[in-house]
């Protein structure tokens, strides 16, 4: 149960928060739609892994497995993808520039102040450009907050990936705030 009376207690994580204030609702659906399927540089897939990434490395269950499942949809994987990207995607066939940028993205999680000269210069070594270095900071940035606002309300979560299999493909194809 939420520490807030939401207006229908049985939508889980952002989804309850989202309903219950409409006015806020629109720019943060707004803000992941052009963050995860706006142009970019970096492919929708890439992003929602940060997104996903970031997620996890916050301990945020029900943003890290919605977003893991949009990656898995933007990717053609299965969802056991899912835990892939929890471990770190150690045998998962990603280049070394999403690997470089989701570095990057840790540093942000831990704090902004702690992306050094030297991750950007091994990020761009690996082929990032300044648009996607940009991106990943912003969508590590944006994930922090989105997190401690599911979180910080205490929404609830299923915990099987089977049960994001449909949100994550309604977020990958549909896009944010549609149905």
């Amino acid at each position: 149960m939420a520490h807030i009376t939401l207006k229908n207690e049985e939508l889980p994580g952002i989804v309850g928060l989202l309903n219950f204030r409409p006015e806020t609702a629109r720019p943060l659906l707004d803000l992941a739609e052009t963050l995860l399927r706006g142009p970019s540089d970096l492919t929708s897939g890439e992003r929602e892994i940060i997104a996903a990434s970031v997620s996890y490395w916050n301990n945020c269950h029900f943003c890290h497995t919605s977003h893991a499942a949009a990656a898995c949809a933007h990717l053609g994987a299965g969802l056991g993808f899912i835990d892939e990207i929890k471990a770190g995607l150690p045998s998962a066939p990603v280049s070394d520039k999403l690997r470089a940028l989701l570095h990057i993205a840790h540093q942000v999680q831990k704090g902004g102040k702690n992306v050094s000269d030297a991750d950007v210069a091994a990020a761009r070594e690996a082929g990032a450009n300044d648009s996607e270095i940009h991106d990943a900071v912003l969508i590590a940035a944006a994930f922090c907050m989105f997190n401690r606002y599911v979180d910080g309300l205490g929404t609830w979560a299923p915990q099987p990936n089977e049960a994001y299999k449909e949100m994550g493909e309604r977020m990958a194809f549909f896009g944010y705030g549609k149905s």
